[in-house]
């Protein structure tokens, strides 16, 4: 199978890159544990997928991001990378919520919903419910909707056993999910590099920190 899609995401301290044919199908993944330096070694590990699958950069038809939310840093540089590929080959670049990829395949009972549970720093947390945000300080729980199925990413000993489990199995199915979303949006025309922005989790200074709330940030810079 010829891989025509590059996937890239740098949201989480585990980091992947992932190539595809271009109907999203999985060709080869690369993950690894990035900690918060993405940036040592992101092109490496793009050099080293395209390398093994006897591909150069040339070879790309498409280039999938994951754009979070996630950790700044990681985000920043996943999503420069990419945008550098897209405008540099001068080939379409398509956006996926990292959050809606590794939610895609939670198996769920009818009328349940998967509900993301994320790190928000070194003691709270945030819970995403239907795209919605909701900071979680350090020492309390998350308040779940009766229908709730939790997804714990990047959680070691920071959340029920039964939803770390479910995280480790997002996690491990987020490069094929990427490239799926990822070559949908292509097919239905990609998105604008130059509006394509990273979604991160801003804690509000002041009356909103407060409150325990948080927003997605979409920094257009």
């Amino acid at each position: 199978m010829t891989a025509g899609l590059l996937a890239i995401d740098t949201s989480g301290t585990n980091a992947l890159v992932a190539l595809g044919a271009e109907d999203g199908s999985l060709v080869a993944e690369r993950r690894w544990q990035a900690g918060y330096r993405h940036g040592e070694e992101l092109l490496a590990r793009i050099d080293e997928i395209l390398t093994t699958a006897g591909m150069t950069v040339s070879d790309l038809s498409g280039v999938v991001v994951g754009t979070g939310p996630g950790a700044f840093t990681g985000l920043r540089v996943g999503l420069a990378t990419a945008k550098a590929l897209a405008r540099g080959l001068d080939i379409p670049i398509a956006g996926v919520a990292t959050c809606d990829a590794l939610l895609s395949g939670t198996p769920l009972a009818a009328g349940m919903q998967a509900v993301l549970l994320l790190p928000a720093g070194p003691s709270d947390r945030v819970l995403v419910v239907a795209g919605e945000a909701v900071l979680v300080k350090g020492g309390d729980e998350p308040g779940l909707p009766g229908n709730a199925v939790l997804v714990a990413v990047d959680l070691p000993a920071r959340a029920p056993g039964e939803a770390i489990d479910r995280g480790f199995a997002a996690e491990a199915g987020l490069a094929a999910a990427l490239l799926r979303l990822g070559a949908e949006r292509i097919a239905a025309g990609g998105d604008d590099v130059a509006r394509l922005v990273p979604e991160y989790v801003t804690l509000p200074r002041g009356v909103a920190a407060v409150k325990g709330e948080v927003r997605w940030s979409h920094d257009p810079k």
